[in-house]
C-alpha cells in the first residue's frame, strides 16, 4: 500500500492521552492478515516451493467451471 493510499486511521487513547490502540477499515486488517498467512508459508522451504510450483502452472479450469462440474 502506498503511503498516499494510506486511509485514515483512529486512534484510542487511554486517560493520560497514550495511544493504546487504533482503529482501522477491515479492508486493511484483511490485507495484512493476508499478508502475513503469506510470509508465515514462505518461511518453509517446502511450502514456499509448492507455492511458486502452482503459481508457475498454467491451464486449469475457472472458478465457474469449477463450480458447475462439482454442482455448486
Amino acid at each position: 500500500m502506498s503511503a498516499e493510499a494510506l486511509p485514515e486511521l483512529q486512534y484510542v487513547t487511554d486517560a493520560t492521552g497514550k495511544a493504546i490502540s487504533v482503529i482501522i477499515p477491515i479492508e486493511v486488517w484483511q490485507e495484512i492478515v493476508s499478508e502475513r498467512e503469506t510470509a508465515y508459508l514462505l518461511n518453509s522451504p517446502a511450502m514456499r516451493q509448492r507455492l511458486l510450483e502452482a503459481k508457475a502452472r498454467s491451464g486449469g479450469m475457472s472458478f465457474e467451471d469449477a463450480r458447475a462440474k462439482l454442482n455448486l
